[in-house]
């Protein structure tokens, strides 16, 4: 099993949004950046665990756990030109960008914030959430940093 971080602005799809989802399940679409589209595609597996973290927001951080529930599939918003996720270089022959399919599992006790996040960067060394300048919305997290980050969770710092 792998584990994830995936990003959604909470005006576009926030956790609760996946929550009232038929089956709790929804397509994590509009995706376009390659190295994230990447891990869709060719890193995520049936079964991997993400954590749900709401970005753009007056606190961003991490607000729950999803599964991946389908591995990566090509992104049908690309082909549709009505979508704001259009993108007229995407061939449903050879499609550009993937997305995967993710199942509620629980929201977390608080928001773990980013802030509080950046405070234990020590223990965090090596997490891409932490880098400077990291703006992907899809990134590996390793089981010692997922432990860290969910032990976080009941810490008492909010």
């Amino acid at each position: 099993m792998r584990y994830w971080l995936m990003k959604s602005e909470p005006d576009e799809f926030s956790i609760q949004d996946l929550q009232q989802r038929p089956q709790q399940t929804e397509g994590w679409d509009g995706v376009r950046n390659y190295q994230a589209r990447n891990f869709m595609r060719d890193g995520m597996s049936e079964g991997d665990l993400a954590l749900f973290y709401h970005s753009n927001t007056k606190v961003p951080g991490v607000v729950g756990i999803m599964r991946i529930s389908r591995e990566g599939y090509p992104d049908d918003t690309a082909f549709d030109p009505k979508d704001p996720h259009y993108d007229p270089k995407s061939d449903p022959e050879k499609p550009r960008w993937y997305r995967v399919d993710v199942t509620f599992e629980r929201e977390l006790a608080r928001t773990i914030p980013l802030a509080e996040i950046k405070d234990h960067a020590e223990q965090l060394e090596g997490l891409p959430l932490v880098r400077k300048g990291n703006r992907l919305s899809v990134m590996p997290v390793d089981k010692a940093h997922w432990d860290f980050i969910l032990d976080l969770e009941n810490a008492g710092e909010a």
